[in-house]
């Protein structure tokens, strides 16, 4: 069972890849450099000559602040990217699953989000993601899109690997606490996918359509900051907690709003698949302990080859 994985270098792309194998899938991963979504023929001709049963979509413009002054970039890949793989699945008549961001909500309501509350967008980075979410919506019928927040992981750039890098330099550190929302463990988001990729592939009828997916217990910033380098030390991986201290984020401006309430309501999607959402605490510890055993592989290599 074949499935064409788009982003295959991201965070939920590389779990993709990575894990798929223990599904039962084989996993053709392409990074950026070997197929431009963007470009909608050179999409449609991989997908027929590469045969997939299906395709995930983890592939995305994601840094938000720098798609204030690119919005181009970030509309060729969220929303034009999106359309040449939804164009591409209705002419060999396979799904899209398809990753998608809390970011696409306007971050003011004070109870987590439903799939039918109304999307409002405050930024070029959600204001693209919907509109790749719209074009899929009205290309394809058989898709999943699943909105998801705050990821981390293993690989990539993200708020976990940044924080040790911090905690490692520094004795004291400030950290927003008036934004809230969902931390999500990127391989959960690739395990879920590729779970609803091997019930397809198999026969099982999917009811497509768009659901959330994140951990469970909302937290700040602040929160999530601290409860890193608190497992985080205990596992070895920094000397000390370093003293996390508490702002607002109008004390730490950036050029791309954020939303102060990403809490997403994933019991849709609980409901509709049976697939239980993770509270982040344990996720993370999942994560770091992944972390450490590779900082310990590069440590014993660089030792052999010292």
């Amino acid at each position: 069972m074949r499935i064409l994985v788009c982003g295959a270098n991201g965070q939920v792309g590389h779990e993709l890849v990575d894990r798929a194998r223990t599904y039962g899938l084989e996993a053709l991963g392409m990074t950026r450099e070997q197929l431009d979504i963007t470009r909608t023929e050179a999409v449609c001709d991989a997908v027929h000559n590469l045969g997939p049963g299906l395709v995930i979509n983890a592939a995305a413009y994601t840094h938000v602040d720098n798609a204030e002054a690119n919005a181009a970039q970030a509309y060729a890949v969220n929303r034009d990217g999106a359309a040449s793989l939804a164009e591409a699945c209705r002419r060999t008549s396979i799904p899209l699953l398809h990753i998608s961001t809390d970011y696409v909500f306007s971050g003011e309501a004070r109870q987590p989000y439903k799939e039918t509350d109304a999307v409002a967008p405050t930024g070029v980075y959600g204001e693209s993601k919907l509109a790749g979410e719209r074009v899929i919506q009205t290309t394809l019928q058989q898709h999943l899109i699943l909105r998801t927040s705050w990821v981390y992981g293993v690989h990539g750039h993200n708020f976990v690997k940044t924080m040790l890098r911090l905690g490692r330099q520094r004795d004291a550190l400030s950290v927003v606490a008036d934004q809230h929302g969902c931390p999500t463990a990127a391989a959960s988001i690739a395990e879920v996918l590729l779970e609803l990729a091997k019930r397809h592939l198999k026969g099982e009828r999917l009811a497509w359509g768009t659901y959330h997916y994140s951990g469970r217990s909302p937290c700040t910033w602040y929160d999530f900051a601290v409860e890193i380098f608190r497992q985080a030390a205990a596992k070895g991986l920094l000397d000390k907690e370093p003293k996390v201290s508490s702002i607002s984020t109008s004390q730490y401006p950036t050029p791309a709003r954020r939303p102060a309430w990403s809490v997403l309501d994933c019991s849709k999607f609980e409901s509709t698949f049976g697939i239980p959402t993770h509270d982040w605490r344990e996720e993370l510890a999942g994560v770091l302990d992944a972390l450490q055993r590779s900082e310990t592989r590069q440590a014993a290599v660089h030792h052999s080859q010292a």
